[in-house]
């Protein structure tokens, strides 16, 4: 079998290409050699260049990909190609072939994950510790041919140990992920994923979380991120070194457990569900004539919320509908600011409060009538759900219109009625996307 050797340096998060070696390897010996600065022919960042000592001038006379591109696909063409966490090498070369409508396909094999299987017990398989335990040395650390002819003694050790057939048999198979998987995660960690639904969270190396998902089956869906070739699932493979789950029992409970651990943890990759849209509240209080108002506000600022709404436009639009109904005034529904009398372009049934037309006590019936009217018309709903295994059900659990949270409840327990579920209740907070997710359900 013949393999190339590769690695290529880059000029960093536009991942273009400013550097590539590749070395042709027959088992035993080196048999050719490409190596070649790239122009990427974007701008090389400074902390790029203080990594790689590759700066915009050293490339700005070099050959495009486009005019080594022809170089590359000759000198790997019908090889296996190796690399240290060679999906990230792989897949930039990969792009950049995409760019010039190319397709670039060849059997993949990753020193790391050769390394864990081969040479275990290491702290560190970054390219450079695991070199330094080896006692190979790296002339030119982070240059690509250094780098690259580094990585050929440290594939030629792994070519002679003792187990080293099988285990390269077992990884070139086309149903083995070990060239699929991230260089730095387990496959034992891997295996023990569920086909089931729940939320998963990839972890790196330092044990942070760096990403959070949903899904109706995890295993699979974690395995579609590593097949992705999108910028944002490269990185984050990169960056894997552990996967976490827990199990939902329904894809409605996993979408709000996804959104809560979000909100929780703030992962580096999670982005949409990070933030936190202004909820807004409608409440009441008396002023010093004894009129009873009704207003609005953020949620976060409201005492005591008598309605709540996901962004101020449903609020005043509520409250112009409450307006109508009974008869309110809008200038004391703060619907019209800085008037002596109400002159609302669209609602006409004040009866005159604000002009002294009306009697306080009588105005303040109405408003009371309105208080009743959004308090009786609160929904309590229990949504019935699948629970984790066959001995389980699952709910999640709405109380005067206000998400409460979810639960989980053994099949032999005895429930009577709503109040009971609360015993078996995981408290949870209620915001915007909550009740985005809950209203598609709802409705």
């Amino acid at each position: 079998m013949i393999y190339t050797i590769i690695d290529v340096e880059t000029s960093g998060k536009s991942n273009k290409i400013t550097e590539i070696s590749v070395f042709k390897y027959d088992g035993t010996q080196v048999i050719d050699e490409f190596t070649s600065l790239v122009n990427p022919e974007v701008y090389i960042p400074d902390y790029i260049t203080s990594l790689t000592g590759i700066d915009n001038a050293t490339v700005a006379d070099a050959p495009t990909f486009a005019e080594v591109a022809n170089d590359i696909l000759a000198i790997t063409e019908g090889t296996t190609f190796v690399a240290h966490n060679v999906n990230f090498d792989y897949n930039v070369i990969r792009n950049e072939f995409k760019a010039l409508d190319i397709d670039f396909n060849r059997k993949k094999l990753c020193t790391v994950r050769l390394s864990r299987k081969l040479l275990p017990g290491h702290k560190s398989y970054s390219l450079g510790k695991l070199c330094k335990s080896l006692d190979i040395t790296i002339v030119d650390r982070h240059r690509a041919r250094g780098d690259a002819e580094a990585t050929v003694i440290l594939f030629e050790m792994l070519l002679n140990q003792e187990a080293a057939d099988k285990v390269f048999a077992d990884f070139l198979k086309k149903s083995s992920k070990e060239a699929t998987l991230p260089s730095h995660l387990p496959t034992s960690v891997f295996n023990k994923l569920p086909n089931s639904a729940g939320i998963y969270y990839f972890k790196n190396k330092k044990g942070e979380i760096i990403y959070i998902g949903k899904a109706k089956d995890i295993k699979k869906r974690v395995l579609s991120h590593f097949y992705s070739k999108a910028q944002k699932s490269l990185d984050l493979c990169r960056n894997t070194a552990d996967i976490d789950f827990e199990l939902s029992g329904s894809e409605l409970i996993a979408l709000l457990m996804e959104d809560a651990a979000i909100k929780q943890h703030y992962p580096e990759y999670n982005v949409v569900s990070k933030r936190t849209p202004k909820a807004y509240a409608i409440f009441n209080y008396e002023d010093r004539q004894g009129i009873t108002h009704l207003a609005y506000n953020t949620l976060k600022a409201t005492p005591n919320p008598i309605e709540t709404f996901s962004n101020v436009t449903d609020c005043r639009l509520y409250l112009e509908q409450l307006c109508t109904k009974f008869a309110l005034c809008p200038k004391f529904c703060h619907l019209q600011d800085g008037v002596v009398q109400c002159s609302h372009y669209k609602i006409t049934t004040c009866k005159g409060v604000c002009a002294n037309q009306e009697s306080v006590t009588d105005y303040n019936l109405r408003v009371s009538s309105a208080i009743d009217y959004i308090n009786n018309n609160k929904e309590n709903v229990v949504l019935k759900q699948k629970g984790r295994h066959n001995q389980e059900e699952a709910f999640v659990l709405i109380k005067d219109n206000i998400y409460l949270g979810y639960g989980f409840i053994d099949k032999s327990e005895q429930i009577n009625n709503p109040e009971d579920l609360e015993t078996f209740l995981i408290p949870q907070k209620e915001n915007f996307d909550v009740w985005k997710i809950l209203r598609s359900v709802l409705k």
